[in-house]
């Protein structure tokens, strides 16, 4: 017999998994699911397994999805957007949105 304490475990090690292939595929669908995840679940360890699994897209068409949102995005889209940039170094393009007013100093530059 599972306990209900193992289960909950395997349930959040099911949910982490499923984060993590989502950034790793880091096909345009899903980021989408990511971005969509914030207003789904809108709860500190959700928003931490965002974080993450957006810092794991490498694809060019997962980049350019997450470049969408930086501009065209709603306000958390663009600060996890943002912070995924500040993250990997892209000054040029979070300098360009913070001139649009899209997003403030903090998220684009902040440490």
């Amino acid at each position: 017999m599972i306990k209900r304490k193992d289960r909950k475990m395997t349930n959040h090690l099911q949910r982490f998994s499923h984060f993590v292939s989502l950034g790793n595929s880091g096909s345009k669908e899903d980021v989408d699911k990511l971005m969509d995840t914030l207003f789904i679940k809108d709860d500190l360890a959700t928003k931490k397994l965002v974080d993450y699994a957006l810092s794991l897209v490498r694809t060019k068409k997962g980049i350019k999805r997450i470049r969408y949102y930086l501009f065209k995005g709603s306000p958390i889209q663009r600060n996890y957007a943002a912070l995924y940039f500040r993250r990997n170094g892209n000054t040029n393009l979070l300098k360009r949105a913070l001139r649009k007013r899209l997003i403030d100093w903090d998220q684009g530059f902040a440490t």
